[in-house]
């Protein structure tokens, strides 16, 4: 099981950030020559953008991954 730290959850935060921004500015593909290159859907870069940034406030928050131990009784 991978552990979402606060640097990895910013980190990848930052990545969407920059996809958003790569699309809104360069546009959703581009065609050099006879090579195209289609970006990723607007509205999965967003549901992403609203993933991560979940992930960054819960962690600021507190609500990072909590253990509890619990111990059978015999009835």
């Amino acid at each position: 099981m991978t552990v979402i730290t606060m640097d990895i959850a910013k980190s990848h935060l930052q990545a969407w950030l920059d996809a958003e921004y790569a699309v809104a500015v360069g546009g959703q593909s581009y065609t050099i020559g006879s090579r195209t290159l289609t970006r990723a859907n607007l509205a999965e870069i967003r549901d992403s953008i609203n993933f991560w940034q979940g992930k960054v406030n819960a962690l600021a928050a507190g609500g990072g991954i909590r253990l509890r131990r619990a111990r059978p009784l015999d009835c």
